[in-house]
């Protein structure tokens, strides 16, 4: 993880896509020498031995925690549990002191957190690589799982076209940044008022990104092989009732799910919230 070179993983956009690939790839690799191997049992090539990773929450977590604890002990490290409100952090520190610290006695950093210019700024001052566990920008890490989980479904992802319905989030614009680089087309369905962020969009266009934006979740779904949502109302939230409003139409159910090709997966990073951005019937 240390090493010569400070390899962040912050997002996907400020990655080469050779390097995604081989991410991607890698993981793949690792998956299928699991096989057969109890969850708690370390990798064949448990490449980070005496590793420590921190984790850092300021947002509440299940499935980020999880997988980051259980991946750094399968690959022969260890994990530092730390809550927003229970460092310095919580308490007025600056960051760039404690990105100094922590960089003296762990590895690696991953934080969890709202404000994404917390995110850079941790990674300009830690002497060690820092891992985008979620922000209010982007949530990459979700990327990389959700393109593993479409490819060891349905194949490749490049040239395969994508949906996705409701509000045009953080994981929206990852999910943004990955067609770019992974090269497959994405029709993004939200109501004008959810509409993902607009220098987002620029640098997809600027890229040459087969990305498009529609109020109309009919089309967008139509003929695509994933759909995928998010729900509508975040933690924090105040509007929610103005929101589940807005983004009703966006519903991914089993109709609209009728409109997507005939072998379409559908993909949600959950929490779900069913009854209401997805049927339980989906």
């Amino acid at each position: 993880m240390a090493g010569v070179s400070k390899q962040d993983f912050l997002d996907l956009h400020v990655i080469a896509a050779e390097a995604l690939r081989k991410i991607v790839d890698e993981g793949h690799r690792l998956k299928a020498a699991r096989r057969g191997l109890g969850q708690a049992a370390p990798d064949p090539d448990a490449r980070q031995q005496d590793k420590l990773l921190a984790m850092i929450f300021e947002k509440p977590s299940t499935r980020t925690r999880v997988s980051f604890d259980a991946g750094m002990r399968q690959l022969g490290g260890q994990t530092l549990n730390l809550g927003g409100g229970e460092m310095q952090l919580g308490r007025g520190e600056t960051i760039a002191d404690t990105a100094r610290v922590l960089s003296r006695y762990v590895d690696a950093i991953m934080i969890r957190t709202s404000g994404h210019d917390k995110l850079l700024e941790l990674a300009e001052y830690a002497e060690v690589p820092v891992i985008n566990g979620l922000t209010n920008f982007s949530h990459p890490c979700q990327l990389i799982a959700d393109l593993m989980t479409f490819e060891e479904h349905r194949g490749p992802i490049a040239g395969r076209s994508v949906a996705w319905c409701g509000d045009g989030n953080n994981v929206a614009t990852s999910w943004i940044h990955a067609a770019v680089q992974f090269g497959f087309e994405l029709r993004l369905a939200c109501p004008d008022e959810f509409a993902p962020d607009p220098a987002v969009l620029r640098w997809a266009a600027d890229q040459r990104g087969k990305v498009h934006v529609t109020a109309d979740a009919q089309a967008a779904v139509e003929g695509t092989h994933c759909v995928v949502t998010d729900t509508w109302v975040s933690m924090g939230d105040k509007d929610a009732e103005r929101r589940h409003k807005l983004l009703a139409p966006y519903q991914v159910n089993e109709k609209l799910m009728d409109l997507a090709a005939v072998d379409a997966v559908f993909m949600h990073c959950l929490p779900a919230h069913r009854g209401e951005e997805v049927t339980v019937g989906v």
